[in-house]
């Protein structure tokens, strides 16, 4: 038999509750009353719960133990397991007597019999499984690739990719696997999940993305899968910092490191020391900055790349903003410069796009700090090529930082276009006209 099990389903919806007369018997109720009725019949203590019987009618299970067929037969007064859809696995002849009142040694020896018989009818079940090697391998695949192209694709597409692949994952662990593959799949399942959160915080909704992280999180543990917890606490950061929670997200960020967790371990210290930086403990912010200095870089071989990898040329664009917010101008151009010159010598295919069109944003910040507009023009012109459905909502804000920067130059013919032209990317149809909170107006005027 396969699927449903629509007998014994139907059998227990013919039967009275005793509890709640005018329904049929609930399956805890079901399961209950067997519990009754064997404990009376063999002085004999079962675990039957309602979740048991969900498996059954289900198909979960096709097979139950001797004991739980013959109380489901007299609860529910049919004469056979087939008359409940159960079909013994092929191979096994079971001939079994109805369980009676133990009197005697013999009665002991029938339950060692029925419980080996138990332990045969499991075996089937044991060995089969809902999920095939390749299907695991496809899955981590398709992450791979949503991961690797993100922000070179469009984002609406990949993000209803990651959706199918986080349900496609928990549709599997609801059947039959082995512990592996069922720690394969919630692993799958997390790197959805986490690809989810952080397209949300990219579409604007970080409040939505930190809803995603606590699936994630809850999968990484099932998983039990250090890596995946890395980067959901860097997810978890990110949202925080994009609601200028920077507290919290520096704790989400120095959290993660505790972690065993490849090339994540080098974004969590780069980005801590951002987030404490913007909070105003410098010293500390120096400090994780140091770490991050040190830290090799070892991509794990479960990391799926992309934006869930972190490259020197990624680090360096963080770096950058730590200074920024330092107030070192100088040091924040130094570390753009480099950023960029890291990301133009990796082939287009293999590189963080986002991440490289950030750390451009900060070169052209550190060069209108510095006095060099022509240098910002420069450092601004390829991200003011890109196509509306590449403008996340952080690249947006960045900008917006970029022209608060401009103002010393609003009588410049240059200085004005340059306002112009950012103003026109940052009003394109379907975003908010109102691009920074008070907060962050506060840190782009105290740069100005």
């Amino acid at each position: 038999m396969s699927g449903p099990n629509e007998f014994l389903r139907e059998a227990r919806e013919r039967t009275p509750s005793r509890r709640a007369p005018g329904e049929h018997m609930s399956r805890s109720e079901l399961a209950d009353t067997i519990c009754a009725w064997l404990w009376d019949t063999t002085e004999i203590k079962y675990e039957l719960d309602g979740h048991y019987i969900a498996k059954l009618e289900r198909g979960a299970v096709r097979w139950p133990g001797a004991a739980y067929r013959s109380g489901l037969r007299h609860v529910l007064g049919v004469a056979s397991d087939n008359d409940l859809g159960f079909f013994p696995p092929s191979g096994v002849s079971l001939t079994e007597p109805e369980l009676a009142p133990p009197a005697s040694m013999a009665g002991h020896d029938d339950d060692l019999v029925n419980a080996g018989d138990e332990s045969i009818g499991l075996l089937s079940f044991a060995e089969e499984s809902n999920v095939g090697e390749l299907t695991v391998e496809q899955l981590h695949a398709d992450i791979e690739r949503i991961a690797q192209s993100y922000l070179r694709t469009p984002i609406r597409p990949l993000f209803a990719k990651s959706r199918a692949i986080r349900d496609r994952a928990f549709g599997l662990l609801a059947g039959n696997q082995s512990p592996r593959q069922s720690r394969d799949l919630y692993a799958a399942a997390g790197w959805a999940i986490t690809l989810l959160a952080w397209m949300s915080v990219d579409l604007g909704r970080p409040d939505i993305a930190e809803g995603h992280t606590r699936t994630a999180w809850a999968c990484a543990e099932a998983a039990d899968h250090d890596v995946l917890r890395g980067w959901i606490r860097a997810t978890q950061h990110t949202a925080a910092f994009w609601q200028e929670d920077f507290a919290r997200a520096a704790s989400y960020a120095e959290d993660g490191l505790r972690y065993n967790a490849g090339t994540a371990r080098l974004f969590l210290a780069s980005a801590a020391s951002v987030d404490l930086a913007r909070a105003g403990r410098t010293d500390k912010a120096r400090d994780l900055l140091d770490v991050a200095r040190t830290l090799a870089v070892r991509p794990a071989d479960s990391e799926p790349g992309g934006v869930l990898l972190c490259t020197p040329e990624r680090a360096e664009g963080l770096w950058a903003d730590t200074h920024l917010a330092f107030g070192d101008a100088q040091r924040t151009a130094d570390h753009a410069d480099h950023s960029i010159a890291l990301f133009e010598a990796v082939p287009y295919a293999l590189r963080n796009a986002g991440s490289e069109r950030m750390a451009r944003l900060q070169q052209a910040k550190a060069r209108l700090l510095l006095g060099h507009l022509d240098g910002a023009i420069e450092a601004v012109d390829p991200v003011l090529e890109l196509q509306p459905e590449y403008r996340v909502r952080p690249l947006i804000q960045r900008l917006a930082e970029v022209a608060a920067l401009t103002a010393p130059y609003a009588r410049s013919p240059k200085g004005r276009m340059l306002r112009d032209r950012i103003a026109e990317f940052t009003q394109q149809p379907g975003l908010p006209a109102r691009l920074t909170t008070p907060n962050r107006r506060r840190v782009i005027e105290e740069h100005t």
